[in-house]
């Protein structure tokens, strides 16, 4: 049995001490807030809840395996959770188009976009899916399974683009086209508009990302979004309760100055307030620029948490009077040509004060500096929830720098899934480092950022640990 010392309580170390605890192993997690989650929590005035992190779950096969691994309850025995349908709707003001889009029914979708774009547009749409999906099966296992070697060497295998774009005219191209050049040459106009609105949500530029992008709408529409009754909050609640269940033991209020070293090898971690931690194994679940750069020192040549430049999110919590009207989708995507909104709309009782009242969220993807005002997002929404204004109660506001007060992130960083392609620059940091026994997690080590992503981390973390070198992937 060894030693193992978490730092942070985020879903990916949550996941990553609820496997190791299984495994037989002592584990405790150190988290320098008060509470568990991370960047998923709850934010409730005057009866009314809003999840102040992702607001929806993809590919929850990830955390179905979580608990089919770490005990005898099932994960839909723990929440409460439902596959929202309609899947999304999308508001295209400049268009003058507004199409709402069934959940996991190809026929269906494509239906509904030959009626708003056109006929064709549906057959264009599940055209590029298609595609999407020889990039999913081509990099399902190394990108979400398997470790990521550290160094170079280790990102060659997921750096070329495994899109199969379109080609014009037979002429040989240069290099492979951006996301936002798929969207324009398979898709155009608006529908083209669906496609970067999708990949923007994620915290992913179009302008720069690959063709393999288009898997994040894939995803969506193949295995469905779901919704946790409660919020996701209660996920959270729910894996923090699993860990407790395999005798994880948390302390929080603990903020890890530093991971200590004996012989090049990692041996526990150095508090704040001066206590000394001993472990034979180390899992950091944090953002890594938190911590000194000798603690983590990263392999030659490998991306340290993606650099300065992961966008943040802001976020706009309504109280809304007046019912939410039947057959209000969950989910409503707002484009417009200078910036996206997030409408979420939860058809749960656990929001809102009584069948009177609304909590509608709406959010943002931004950089710490270029954050939008409420007055923008108010505007921007408003195109989804008609009679916004007439019905407002209050709002409160969640910044990129609210956002780093509660996880740590620098300026608020919300880290985006990792994506194949683009010489490797969209991938995340090994779950290993050049310290043995020192070991990443969480959003801000491979597979990135993401409920679904994150959670992948504790396989593989764990894998490492259990099985050691040997060990080749998740099953």
């Amino acid at each position: 049995m060894a030693r193992i010392a978490v730092i942070g309580a985020g879903m990916g170390a949550m996941a990553t001490a609820a496997r190791l605890a299984v495994a037989g192993h002592q584990v405790t997690v150190y988290e320098r807030g008060a509470t568990y989650g991370g960047a998923v929590g709850r934010y409730e005035r005057d009866g009314f809840a809003f999840d102040t992190g992702p607001g929806l779950l993809h590919l929850p096969a990830v955390y179905r395996d979580l608990f089919v691994k770490t005990g005898k309850r099932s994960l839909e025995d723990c929440v409460d959770m439902v596959q929202v349908d309609p899947a999304v709707r999308h508001v295209l003001p400049h268009h003058g188009i507004d199409v709402t889009l069934p959940g996991a029914s190809h026929g269906g979708v494509a239906a509904a976009l030959d009626t708003a774009f056109g006929a064709g547009a549906g057959e264009r749409w599940n055209g590029m899916l298609g595609r999407a999906r020889e990039a999913w099966d081509a990099t399902r296992r190394p990108l979400l399974e398997e470790p990521l070697p550290d160094g170079r060497g280790g990102r060659q295998a997921l750096a070329a683009d495994p899109y199969p774009a379109l080609r014009k005219s037979g002429l040989l191209r240069r290099r492979t086209p951006t996301l936002a050049e798929v969207a324009d040459r398979e898709l155009g106009g608006g529908l083209g508009e669906l496609l970067i609105g999708l990949v923007r949500s994620y915290g992913v530029d179009p302008g720069g990302a690959p063709g393999s992008a288009a898997v994040l709408p894939y995803m969506e529409q193949t295995f469905g979004s779901w919704y946790v009754r409660g919020g996701m909050r209660a996920l959270a609640t729910a894996v923090y309760e699993r860990c407790r269940e395999r005798r994880v033991e948390f302390v929080f209020g603990a903020e890890v100055r530093e991971v200590r070293t004996s012989e090049g090898r990692a041996c526990g971690l150095l508090l704040a307030d001066g206590t000394e931690v001993a472990a034979d194994h180390v899992v950091c679940g944090i953002d890594p620029r938190r911590l000194p750069a000798a603690s983590l020192p990263w392999p030659p040549d490998a991306v340290p948490a993606r650099g300065a430049g992961v966008p943040s999110r802001v976020m706009l919590f309504l109280a809304l009077r007046g019912a939410r009207p039947d057959g209000t989708a969950h989910r409503t995507l707002v484009h417009s040509p200078a910036r996206d909104v997030t409408v979420l709309r939860p058809d749960d009782p656990a929001t809102r004060p009584d069948p009177e009242h609304e909590a509608v969220t709406v959010s943002a993807v931004c950089g710490p500096q270029d954050a939008p005002g409420p007055e923008e997002l108010l505007e921007l929404a408003g195109r989804a929830v008609p009679g916004l204004r007439e019905r407002l109660l209050w709002q409160a506001v969640r910044t990129p720098a609210d956002v780093e007060a509660a996880t740590g992130a620098l300026g608020g960083s919300v880290p985006p899934p990792a994506l194949a392609g683009a010489g490797g620059r969209l991938l995340h940091p090994a779950n290993t480092t050049a310290v043995p026994g020192l070991y990443l997690a969480g959003g801000w080590a491979h597979p990135g950022g993401g409920l679904p992503h994150a959670g992948m981390t504790g396989a593989l973390v764990s894998g490492l640990i259990v099985e050691g070198a040997q060990f080749r992937g998740s099953q």
